[in-house]
């Protein structure tokens, strides 16, 4: 039988295990024109969490009663499509089952003897591409700028800082423990970190570590912290909002300081930013990320969670910060 993940009801709040519901069903077989494929290895995301939500969205929510998916790499087992063969890996958004046939649409092929496999769901996959593609096409990043993350620590927040040390910038990193602090200016190689939860007061503690103002700021949590790091933009600054963490638990819609005085006086550009709007070109970032790795410019971490049953609560632990870096479950 083929084990398979639905989403049982929608949150309300923190997810909790509650929400999920183990199921089963015939293994499937590849008709003609298909693959049949076996996950191995899945991704879980904080951004799946809006997904949960019935609304429109930049993607489609997820259905209630239905499998849940995300990005996955899997293992052809079966091929009648002339486009892949038994034993090749492919990379894709796909559900949460073991086995789930494809016609191949949206799947890309990923190479093994290159780099990992679990890199393509990482730094080679959409969370690099997402950093490199965020910095380029809305940060315009300039050598000898600030460049200022928050999430730093995380997945998509650890190559942000890396890329603004390979293109010249004096980075600042925010997360929300010393042992994260001490990792993103150990291993990520920030110049400067901010403890936003021992911080006193977020805009003064910005203040002191990017003394010459933000030009660029990467935002993964949204609240607070974005309007204390709106206080500190520079003229002509950039805000990349990447992803707001900090209210996709939220109950009722939040509310915070009112942001056009702030923009018009300094002439910043502040931009909501998903990495499907590009695409095209996801192919160049990726081998420029490649390149950068294998001239050992980018380093990255993983959480590494075993066991199909525990995709939910691998998903439910990024709300509480317990991964370092990409959260993946191995199949």
């Amino acid at each position: 039988m083929n084990k398979v993940i639905l989403l049982k009801k929608r949150p309300e709040g923190k997810p909790s295990l509650n929400d999920f519901e183990f199921t089963e069903e015939e293994e499937p077989k590849a008709k003609d024109g298909e693959i049949l494929l076996k996950t191995k290895y899945v991704s879980v995301d904080p951004y799946l969490r809006g997904r949960m939500r019935d609304e429109k969205s930049y993607i489609p929510p997820f259905e209630v009663g239905k499998p849940l998916e995300s990005g996955i790499i899997a293992e052809v087992i079966e091929s009648n499509n002339k486009n892949f063969q038994k034993g090749d890996f492919v990379n894709g958004m796909l559900q949460w089952k073991q086995f789930q046939t494809s016609n191949g649409n949206g799947l890309n092929k990923v190479d093994g003897e290159k780099a990992p496999l679990k890199a393509y769901l990482g730094i080679l996959g959409l969370t690099g591409i997402t950093a490199y593609l965020g910095l380029k096409k809305i940060g315009k990043l300039e050598k000898g700028e600030t460049l200022l993350v928050s999430g730093a620590a995380g997945a998509v927040g650890s190559v942000v800082g890396q890329i603004g040390k390979i293109k010249g910038c004096r980075v600042v990193g925010i997360a929300g423990s010393e042992e994260k602090i001490d990792r993103i200016q150990e291993k990520f190689g920030f110049d400067a970190a901010i403890n936003y939860k021992t911080a006193d007061n977020m805009k003064k503690a910005i203040a002191e570590t990017c003394p010459d103002g933000v030009d660029v700021y990467f935002d993964n949590v949204g609240g607070e912290i974005l309007d204390a790091a709106l206080m500190n933009m520079n003229k002509y600054g950039r805000v990349i909002n990447c992803g707001a963490i900090s209210t996709y638990n939220d109950t009722e819609r939040p509310t915070g300081p009112r942001v056009e005085t702030t923009l018009i006086k300094n002439s910043i550009l502040m931009q909501g930013f998903t990495v499907r709007d590009f695409v095209k070109d996801f192919g160049p970032a990726q081998k420029r990320l490649a390149q950068w790795m294998e001239e050992d410019k980018l380093t990255y971490m993983e959480t590494v969670v075993e066991g199909f049953e525990n995709i939910p609560q691998a998903f439910i632990d990024l709300f509480d910060g317990k991964n370092k870096g990409k959260m993946i479950v191995v199949v």
